[in-house]
């Protein structure tokens, strides 16, 4: 008998136990009594009431990715192309996404795939292809619509790949490789330019700096003949005035050695005959050269005695 009570005091303490529920940070417990709803359990503890309540579902109330797989689409212009999507997803009404739907996943990746299609059926290839940013904005909308009864916000939507067919695929890469070198081709055509333009104006300042340097050097050639030809003048007028000096001291010496007018008349010759020389052109003659002539001759013959 005493182990039968142990037993059932076991048993009770048990299902005790097992009434008390502890809901963790970031989670929701749907709680059904009987097989209908009873409540949403939010962070914290709570008990339910043994054989009548149970938990229906545990929700995860973070922010969650479904990255789904690529999907066929056609564009516009009848290009074939597989395009993948990666939804981010809350959910924010338990109850909802307990009951709104079966299979809440499926629903939005067959939903997410049915979206896609009529966005893209809209566009062409060249669109489809340029405008990722519309794309994800007009999915993101068209979602966060559809799910709202399910207790689900769709807060974004990308596009991961987009896959158009093989040839495409080459015909985008030649485009690319036939830009790439058009680029190429163009900056290296900037850089001869460029190249040329240096050079040219290398040549320039070469060519100015030659010029000016011939230029000083002219003017330093012209500076030194003029310097020269002041000097040769200067020392020319310095002999002349030496040689006018010497003549006026020699006959300042004369007139003071007190010599007659017939030594002034010799001395007046001597100049005569340095001045037929043979170098001069004209020759002046003295008025009185008869005079000088018979002087010189009375001289010469007391010269001779």
């Amino acid at each position: 008998m005493e182990w039968i009570i142990i037993i059932l005091i076991v048993l009770l303490l048990a299902i005790l136990v097992s009434c008390i529920k502890i809901v963790p940070q970031a989670q929701a417990y749907v709680v059904e009594r009987l097989g209908a709803y009873q409540g949403t359990w939010s962070v914290g503890l709570h008990i339910k009431l043994p054989f009548l309540d149970k938990v229906a579902r545990r929700v995860n109330l973070k922010e969650q990715v479904a990255d789904f797989p690529p999907q066929p689409v056609i564009t516009k212009d009848n290009v074939t192309m597989r395009i993948d999507t990666v939804v981010f997803y809350q959910i924010t009404d338990p109850r909802l996404f307990t009951y709104g739907v079966e299979n809440p996943m499926m629903a939005i990746e067959n939903l997410t795939a049915t979206t896609l299609r009529n966005i893209i059926g809209d566009l062409e290839l060249d669109e489809t292809l340029t405008s990722r940013e519309t794309i994800n904005t007009q999915m993101r909308a068209a979602l966060d619509i559809a799910t709202d009864p399910w207790g689900i916000k769709v807060n974004r939507v990308e596009l991961k790949n987009i896959i158009p067919p093989a040839e495409i695929q080459n015909a985008m890469e030649r485009q690319m490789k036939a830009e790439r070198e058009r680029r190429e081709a163009v900056t290296r055509a900037e850089g001869e330019k460029k190249a040329q333009i240096l050079s040219a104006e290398g040549e320039k300042q070469s060519a100015i700096l030659r010029a000016e340097a011939e230029k000083q050097s002219a003017i330093l050639r012209a500076e030194a003949e003029k310097e020269k030809m002041i000097r040769e003048a200067e020392g020319q007028a310095e002999a002349i005035m030496k040689v006018q000096q010497a003549n006026a001291d020699s006959i300042r010496m004369i007139k003071e050695a007190g010599a007659d007018e017939a030594v002034l008349k010799i001395k007046s010759l001597e100049a005569f005959e340095k001045a037929a020389d043979g170098k001069a052109t004209k020759i002046l003659l003295p008025a009185d050269l008869q005079g000088i002539a018979s002087l010189a001759t009375t001289f010469r013959e007391m010269s001779d005695k």
